[in-house]
């Protein structure tokens, strides 16, 4: 039998090249569907997957034999044995007090610079107190400022300067921010009272950005109770005008106030 009648005999029982081994003799090969032995016909296939096949068959059956002459002593240990490691030395390290050390100066340094301590808030609220006998209503100097959902009560009184915004220092809770601490400070600033009144507010609502504004409003109308000849100077600076802008509401249809979804005409 030829390659090519291999072939074809394979064919036609649309079988693949599948060996399977037999346990009587590794020589024969058999396929799902189809028996083909090398005796049958008495011509060797010559097929090359054919004569891989056997080779396979004679590495598998040399390793297997090659196995069985293995022989393993049977004298195991019991006990095992213990081992022994030489302990490395230690070596001080001098410098691990001197990086605590610093762990802690920088942990203590962003405390101050981070948000104040319960005790410097309370501190500031007995001040407050102090120098707000009866609370906001019953100063004389006395102003209220609005901006977008901000309000601000303001109170005047003689002093060095000083801004205190809700028991805290005004540049701590502006966060900082020269443009709202400019905001602030620009009514004292028109009139040259920047050193001669300390400032108490307590405001609320809106964000940072509307509460400086409103802050500013409240001084510019607080100043006016000290003196009517300040209006003068303040409405020429704009500071008694009460903004009035707030954010457009959204509407139907629309993805903001006023921004509408791309157009597809098709």
């Amino acid at each position: 039998m030829t390659s090519k009648q291999t072939n074809g005999q394979l064919r036609q029982f649309g079988q693949r090249y599948r060996p399977i081994y037999s346990e009587r003799s590794t020589s024969e090969l058999y396929w799902e569907g189809a028996q083909l032995s090398s005796s049958s016909s008495g011509k060797s296939i010559f097929h090359p997957r054919i004569k891989c096949v056997r080779k396979m068959a004679l590495s598998i059956s040399s390793l297997t034999s090659s196995i069985s002459s293995l022989s393993f002593s049977s004298n195991v240990i019991s006990k095992p044995q213990n081992l022994h490691f030489a302990c490395a030395k230690s070596f001080p390290i001098p410098h691990v007090a001197k990086i605590n050390s610093l762990v802690v100066v920088a942990s203590s340094a962003a405390a101050a610079v981070g948000s104040p301590s319960e005790s410097e808030i309370t501190d500031l609220e007995k001040y407050v107190k102090s120098r707000l006998p009866g609370g906001f209503a019953a100063q004389s100097i006395f102003g209220t400022g609005r901006r977008k959902c901000a309000i601000a009560r303001v109170v005047l009184q003689e002093g060095s300067g000083k801004f205190i915004i809700n028991h805290r220092d005004a540049k701590e809770y502006l966060q900082g921010n020269p443009l709202w601490l400019q905001y602030i400070k620009f009514p004292l600033v028109t009139l040259g009272y920047e050193t001669s009144y300390d400032v108490f507010v307590k405001a609320h609502g809106g964000g940072l950005a509307g509460q400086a504004q409103a802050i500013s409003l409240g001084i510019a109308r607080a100043l006016l109770k000290v003196s009517e000849s300040h209006r003068e100077p303040l409405r020429k600076e704009g500071l008694l005008t009460r903004d009035s802008r707030v954010v457009e509401r959204k509407k139907a249809g629309l993805k903001k106030a006023r921004k509408a979804p791309q157009f597809s005409k098709r």
